[in-house]
């Protein structure tokens, strides 16, 4: 069922993200008057296809998901009637194709614009980003920060949650910052603290940063109850239930939630004796926590969460809403970091700065969309947003096949006043594939990789 869960969750991603991203393309075409012949949603044989619209367009949905297309009427492709030329692609100016080319990108960005703007104005409980105890030794110790300290602003920017935290911190660590950060302790008294990251390495940027770094979330001690539990998970085929409170593991007395923690984490594959108290009664159950992977290291999870108290709660989280407007702003202003972000990365791996083993494929992918989905809608619709803005990304590097490539080529047309030349073309394209292949097998070999590792 998790199996079926993970590929349904897949396509219907896939799906989406590119019919928004082809209908950037088909879009485009009809403003530009330019005669649509197919707008496919996968690759190879057609499973299902209708004509709509004056020019009989053929809407296809085909049997390989891994993409889609449209195509335009085009001399180099086959015979145009007289009276369709002026319709076609290639007779159109380059400012047109420019526009239509670069319109499936623009989409993608787009649907993340409109999707977290959503979000921002549903409102979503986040962590506020308040801090543990930093280990003695940590840039945070030295900064002088302090268990319970709430960080309020990074460099006069305001901070809410414990993601706007996290990526902020992430952005300075690349760029090799001195970051000025506000913090109030419980008392309210307020600190100015600097945290300088120009010695952080783009090495220990991969992985958690923040623990590095010392800066970790605070977490209550809390009780091993538990609250919820992941659908198909280890601990719902153990029988398990939200309530649950676990006495002891393999004989061993678990008075909170951390040491229940640490036991799983510790066991990967490991069957465990589990004392539960259930309503007044003792139960012993089984459970064998499944096989993470994570930055090298390999721990157990059986995916349930704690039970928090609400006054725990009402200290740790924090539902961050905005209005229309201020959430279209702030969505845009996401979109746009992560895009800048992942063209950093991006070329911090070119350059060997950052290991390429952060390419991931397809299983990879298919495998977030499944847990995204299994936490439910909020999370898989931000998957969806930043798959798209990735899609986006990749979509306007200027290698040849992509659309990017397109772009390059009709750059330099503009520049040079004439188009670029079937010989250049037909290089490009060569060049253009094997990036696109050697890409694909370094994100093939990472999900192998992690597929062998667990």
């Amino acid at each position: 069922m998790n199996f079926l869960h993970t590929v349904v969750a897949f396509v219907v991603a896939l799906g989406i993200l590119i019919v928004v991203h082809e209908y950037g393309h088909y879009l485009a075409a009809r403003l530009c008057n330019i005669k649509v012949l197919r707008f496919s949603v996968g690759f190879g044989r057609p499973i299902a296809t209708w004509r709509r619209g004056r020019d009989g367009t053929e809407w296809t949905i085909a049997a390989v998901p891994f993409g889609g297309y449209v195509k335009m009427l085009d001399e180099r492709e086959g015979f145009v009637a007289t009276q369709d030329l002026p319709r076609a692609f290639n007779r159109q100016n380059v400012w047109k194709r420019f526009l239509v080319v670069v319109a499936g990108p623009v989409f993608n960005f787009v649907f993340a614009v409109l999707v977290y703007a959503g979000l921002f104005m549903h409102g979503l409980p986040e962590v506020r980003p308040v801090i543990a105890q930093p280990p003695a030794g940590t840039l945070a110790a030295q900064a002088g920060f302090r268990e319970g300290e709430t960080l309020r602003a990074i460099d006069g920017k305001g901070v809410r949650t414990w993601g706007e935290v996290r990526w902020r911190v992430l952005e300075a660590a690349l760029q090799h910052e001195v970051l000025s950060v506000v913090a109030v302790d419980e008392r309210e008294h307020i600190s100015v603290l600097t945290l300088d990251l120009r010695a952080v390495t783009d090495k220990e940027v991969e992985g958690d940063l923040l623990a590095r770094l010392g800066l970790q979330l605070f977490r209550p001690t809390l009780a091993p109850v538990l609250g919820r539990l992941v659908a198909g998970s280890p601990a719902e085929h153990a029988g398990l239930a939200p309530g649950d409170r676990i006495t002891r593991v393999n004989g061993v007395l678990v008075e909170t939630w951390e040491d229940l923690v640490h036991v799983i984490r510790a066991s990967p594959d490991k069957a465990l004796r589990l004392d539960v108290l259930r309503g007044g009664a003792t139960l012993r159950l089984e459970v064998r926590p499944e096989v993470v992977e994570a930055n090298g290291e390999k721990f157990g999870r059986i995916g349930a969460a704690p039970y928090v108290p609400a006054a725990h709660a009402d200290r740790m989280l924090v539902r961050v809403h905005y209005g229309p407007l201020e959430s279209l702003l702030k969505a845009a202003g996401k979109t746009y970091d992560i895009a800048v972000f992942s063209l950093r990365m991006i070329g911090k791996m070119l350059l060997g700065e950052v290991s390429w083993r952060h390419l991931s494929g397809p299983v990879t992918i298919a495998d977030f969309a499944g847990q995204s989905a299994q936490l439910g809608w909020i999370p898989y619709v931000n998957f969806l947003a930043l798959i798209s803005i990735s899609l986006g990304v990749l979509n306007l590097l200027p290698i040849p096949l992509l659309d990017g490539g397109h772009l390059m080529y009709y750059t330099v047309e503009i520049i040079k006043g004439s188009p670029v030349s079937d010989r250049a073309m037909e290089l490009g394209q060569r060049v253009g594939l094997t990036l696109l292949l050697v890409m694909m097998a370094f994100a093939f070999y990472n999900d192998l990789n992690r597929l062998l590792s667990g």
